[in-house]
């Protein structure tokens, strides 16, 4: 199953402090069917097994509380997985930002505007709000709460998570230089 590339993803967004305890999530799309997701309090790091999720209908009580996001960008999109994470300087330029403006070469050529979306965590609201941003970029900043990555592969998804704390971090290394 993908339980390892879950982990070996876990692993980084752990190294890079882009998680904290069990905070985030990860799914995997199977075709139009649903997909699979980590279930609810355990660690990206250490997953274990991991919790299908249809398209439609009931939701086994052990998904990820953010289960509705992740439905919600797979039935707008044709992404293949969704990173979760909720990394420190992302979360505070949400704070005091509308969109991400990257002012560094990689943000810049791969995802030159990031959208900061509305919405209370676990709700419809802020899955239609995520579905909506990642119609026009590959990473959203969920106010107060995190960043949500879409990508063909996990990897992608990944990588879009780093990027945008890496633009969010020179952003506000920027002003302090200012001052």
């Amino acid at each position: 199953m993908h339980t390892t590339d879950f982990e070996r993803i876990g692993k980084r967004l752990v190294a890079e402090h882009l998680i904290g305890g069990n905070f985030g999530n990860m799914s995997i799309r199977k075709g139009d069917e649903g997909f699979f997701i980590k279930r609810s309090g355990t660690y990206l790091d250490n997953p274990g097994e991991l919790v299908f999720v249809p398209m439609e209908g009931n939701v086994p009580k052990e998904a990820s509380s953010e289960y509705r996001a992740h439905r919600a960008v797979y039935k707008t999109s044709p992404c293949m997985a969704v990173v979760h994470a909720h990394p420190p300087h992302a979360v505070a330029l949400s704070l005091v930002c509308d969109e991400i403006i990257p002012q560094d070469s990689e943000g810049t050529m791969f995802c030159p505007i990031i959208p900061v979306v509305q919405g209370s965590p676990g709700t419809d609201g802020l899955a239609i709000s995520v579905a909506a941003g990642l119609a026009h970029a590959p990473v959203v900043i969920a106010r107060w709460h995190g960043t949500f990555a879409a990508g063909k592969t996990l990897d992608e998804a990944y990588t879009f998570t780093s990027l945008a704390e890496h633009s969010c971090r020179v952003l506000a290394l920027i002003e302090r230089f200012r001052k």
